[in-house]
C-alpha cells in the first residue's frame, strides 16, 4: 500500500511511521511534517520513508508520485494553554488544514485515520484546542457523508512514552515529571492535583490507528485509553519526588476516562501497557520495559 502520515515527525507520528515500516512491513511510507512542533525531530526521519517538510496546508504545492490507499491526519497544533493566545492559527491548521487532508484524500480515493482528542468530552467549547479539533471530526463526518469517505476518529488520552516532549507547552505531564525527577528537582503539578487523567502509552495508540485502517468507517469514534485514571498527585507520588504547587490553568477538564466498550467491542483493542510500570522501570533505570515493548510489537504482528 502507499500510505501518506501527516506530522509523521512528531511523538506519536514518527512513533507510527517506525510501526508500519518494522511491524507492518509497508514498503511505501510518505510524511509530511513542517517541524513546528516542539515534539518534532529530523532525528527521527528513516532512510526508507520519504519526507515532505512541508504545511499541510500547502498540499497543493507537494507533486505526489503516488495515490495513497491510506492517509493518517496527525498534523496538528497541540495542547490547550497554547491555544488561548492564538485560537485563529489552531482554527486555521487543525480544522481548515484538517479540510485539506480531507480533500487530498477524497481525490486519491483513500482512507482516512484521524487523530482526534479527548478534549472533545470536557466541551467542545472549553478552549480553542478542543473546538478546532472537534470541528476537525466534524470535517471527517462531511468527507464521509457527501463523498463516502471512509473516515475513522480516534481520540486520545493523554498519550506518554519514548519521544514524548518534556519542555516548553506542549510537553506531557509524564515527560515533565521525567525532566524534573532527572534534574532533582521539585515536580510541578497545577492546582491542588486533584484533576484525574487517563494515561496511555504511545505504542498501543499506534496499533490502534492501524487497526483502524482496516474496514470501513463513517467519521465512526474510537477512544483509545486505559479505562483507568489517576490524579496529578498519584502520578507524582508514583515519581517519588517533592511537590511544589502552582497555580491551576483555565480550559481544562477536571476529569478524563476513556470507555474502551464499543472500541474493544468492534476493533478488539485493548491496552497492553500500564502506567505504573513504565514509571518503575524509568526510576530502576530498567529497560525491561523495552523487551515488554519488543514483545507488545511482536504480539500485535503475530495477530495482524
Amino acid at each position: 500500500m502507499a500510505i501518506l502520515v501527516t506530522g509523521g515527525l512528531g511523538f506519536i507520528g514518527s512513533t507510527l511511521v517506525d510501526w508500519l515500516v518494522e511491524e507492518c512491513g509497508e514498503t511505501d511510507v510518505v510524511v509530511i511534517d513542517n517541524l513546528c512542533s516542539e515534539s518534532s525531530n529530523r532525528q527521527y526521519m528513516r532512510s526508507d520513508v520519504t519526507y515532505h517538510i512541508e504545511d499541510i496546508r500547502n498540499l497543493e504545492v507537494l507533486d505526489f508520485e503516488q495515490t495513497f490507499d491510506v492517509v493518517y491526519h496527525l498534523a496538528a497544533l497541540a495542547r490547550i494553554q497554547p491555544s488561548f493566545d492564538n485560537p485563529l492559527k489552531y482554527f486555521d491548521i487543525d480544522a481548515l488544514g484538517t479540510a485539506k487532508v480531507l480533500d487530498l484524500a477524497r481525490k486519491h480515493r483513500s482512507k482516512v485515520v484521524y487523530a482526534g482528542s479527548s478534549s472533545a468530552y470536557g466541551g467542545p467549547f472549553l478552549n480553542p484546542y478542543a473546538f478546532a479539533k472537534y470541528t476537525g471530526e466534524q470535517v471527517c463526518q462531511m468527507y464521509s457523508e457527501v463523498y463516502g469517505l471512509s473516515t475513522a476518529v480516534a481520540r486520545f488520552f493523554n498519550v506518554y512514552g519514548p519521544r514524548q516532549p518534556t519542555h516548553g507547552g506542549y510537553a506531557t505531564v509524564v515527560g515533565i515529571f521525567e525532566r524534573q525527577k532527572q534534574n532533582g528537582e521539585k515536580l510541578t503539578v497545577t492546582g491542588d492535583g486533584t484533576q484525574r487523567r487517563d494515561f496511555t502509552h504511545v505504542d498501543d495508540i499506534v496499533r490502534g490507528l492501524v487497526m483502524l485502517s482496516e474496514g470501513r468507517h463513517n467519521a465512526d469514534i474510537y477512544q483509545f485509553g486505559t479505562g483507568i485514571n489517576w490524579s496529578i498527585n498519584e502520578l507524582a507520588d508514583l515519581f517519588d519526588g517533592e511537590i511544589e504547587y502552582i497555580p491551576a490553568r483555565p480550559g481544562e477538564a477536571d476529569i478524563t476516562l476513556a470507555d474502551l466498550d464499543e472500541t474493544k467491542e468492534r476493533l478488539g483493542w485493548s491496552p497492553y501497557f500500564d502506567l505504573e510500570s513504565y514509571v518503575s522501570s524509568f526510576l530502576e533505570s530498567d529497560t525491561s520495559h523495552l523487551r515488554w515493548r519488543r514483545f507488545v510489537r511482536k504480539e500485535a504482528r503475530n495477530s495482524a
